[in-house]
């Protein structure tokens, strides 16, 4: 089975105020796609997206733009010992982390953005990761309970799992949410929905609205 994801969808309440702030602060074109919904959802929605990048000066760019744009600071940049990140929500919810493992700059800044990583929190990490292998997405890195790398292949869309309240400790976010996930991942997968009730969509279901 093809387990690429081709885009994502986010729910949004309005699909052009969003769309404004997503060109304004990441541009990434048809990867991210966005449909009108108001489904309900409070708290930790269960997911992060990562912006990969080669830089510090790429990471400062991108979260600069973001909160130009309208988003708000979790986490400010900073360095620790894996490289340089930092945490923003956009306005409407979903969490980024935009980071690089470089600890230096070695070209002028950009916010050329390298990989994008969905990684979705899991109540049971096995019983998530089961689900998927079974389905012929492979894995390419396990640590036990706690994280799942997935190889999707020439994807431009990295998956992973994470046990949930870990990932909602990584964003700097209480744990706790309820409701929609409001995202859809378009994709190899076709139509499904995992055990922690993320939607999957056939590809051609990804177009904008």
């Amino acid at each position: 089975m093809n387990s690429a994801i081709e885009s994502l969808t986010l729910d949004v309440s309005d699909v052009t105020t969003a769309q404004a702030f997503y060109d304004a602060a990441f541009g990434l074109g048809d990867r991210l796609r966005l449909r009108a919904a108001d489904a309900e959802s409070s708290g930790f929605r269960g997911y992060t997206l990562s912006l990969v990048v080669a830089q510090p000066a790429n990471v400062h760019a991108l979260v600069d733009a973001a909160v130009a744009a309208g988003a708000t600071v979790i986490k400010p940049v900073s360095k620790s010992l894996w490289g340089v990140g930092g945490t923003v929500q956009a306005p409407d919810g979903a969490i980024w982390k935009i980071a690089t493992s470089a600890k230096k700059d070695t070209a002028p800044p950009s916010r050329a953005v390298d990989e994008i990583i969905l990684l979705l929190g899991a109540a049971d990490v096995l019983a998530s990761k089961t689900y998927y292998t079974e389905r012929g997405i492979r894995v390419a890195k396990s640590f036990g309970r706690s994280y799942v790398q997935f190889d999707t292949g020439t994807s431009p869309i990295g998956l992973g799992l994470y046990r949930h309240a870990s990932l909602a400790k990584d964003a700097g976010v209480a744990a706790s949410g309820s409701g929609s996930h409001r995202l859809r991942i378009n994709g190899g997968l076709g139509a499904a929905v995992d055990p922690d009730g993320f939607v999957w969509a056939p590809v051609e279901a990804g177009a904008s609205l």
